[in-house]
């Protein structure tokens, strides 16, 4: 193995874009309606990434505290809104954005700084070639599973209202009322990670261990890295999916323990 990196020419990704754009023509031949969503997804795909890229060659060159929690805070935040956008009844004004962006600041950052300071051990440990692809895999896995338990949530809460509203009637306390509904969001968040563990090697390769075999990475190293990184991403995702749901369970009641789904958009 030389450890030599292939570069990609302009011409390779425009091939592969190409083929894109053939799906978009398959798509519209079919009247299947997801063209036009594909073509903007495509082109977002392209525009972010790159713009993605410059932004890590200047934090590279620029490896400070400051620069490095900012570019953290962003990714939070945009993070935190997208969690928002893929609710089907979201929380109505700041809890809305705030929730989801509070269990992941609770589960991801905690996380991802734990294993910068005691497993991975970088130098200094805020090192942006470590600290930011490890702490956008966190966010990225957690939130998707708050979007998902959050969202099974508030649909359960709604779907399922006059047999929580007689439930309460009946002396049960708010959480009893909606045990079974949590237990349930919970489950959904963090079912997509426990299915990637258990069909990571057998049925696919995950991303980041594909990226470093590519780059010329033993695969052996790269095989321990994504073991860390899959250990990671779970537990942040468990840690993030309960401290949601938590924050979500109580917000649907008030202090008299009356279900408030009128606090729902």
């Amino acid at each position: 193995m030389t450890g030599e990196i292939i570069e990609l020419q302009a011409l390779d990704l425009a091939i592969a874009g190409a083929l894109v754009v053939a799906l978009a023509g398959l798509s519209w031949a079919g009247r299947l309606g997801v063209e036009r969503s594909l073509l903007v997804a495509a082109a977002r795909t392209v525009i972010q990434l790159l713009l993605v890229g410059l932004v890590l060659e200047t934090l590279f060159a620029h490896a400070t505290l400051y620069w490095v929690a900012l570019m953290g805070l962003i990714m939070l935040l945009v993070a935190g809104r997208e969690v928002m956008a893929r609710q089907k009844r979201r929380f109505a004004g700041f809890w809305g954005f705030g929730l989801g962006t509070l269990a992941m600041f609770l589960s991801s950052f905690s996380v991802a700084v734990l294993a910068l300071v005691a497993l991975v051990q970088p130098q200094p440990w805020y090192q942006p070639q470590y600290a930011i692809p490890l702490l956008g895999m966190l966010l990225g896995n957690t939130m998707n599973g708050i979007a998902l338990s959050v969202d099974r949530l508030t649909d359960g809460a709604w779907q399922q209202r006059y047999v929580i509203e007689a439930q309460l009637a009946l002396g049960y306390t708010w959480s009893e009322a909606v045990e079974g509904i949590r237990r349930d969001a919970t489950r959904s968040g963090m079912i997509p990670m426990i299915n990637a563990m258990a069909a990571a090697g057998i049925v696919s390769l995950p991303g980041m261990m594909t990226g470093q075999i590519l780059s010329g990475v033993p695969p052996m190293e790269a095989v321990k890295y994504q073991i860390l990184i899959m250990f990671l991403i779970t537990v942040g995702t468990g840690i993030g999916t309960l401290a949601a749901v938590w924050l979500a369970s109580g917000r649907l009641f008030d202090e008299r323990e009356r279900l408030r789904l009128d606090r729902l958009r």
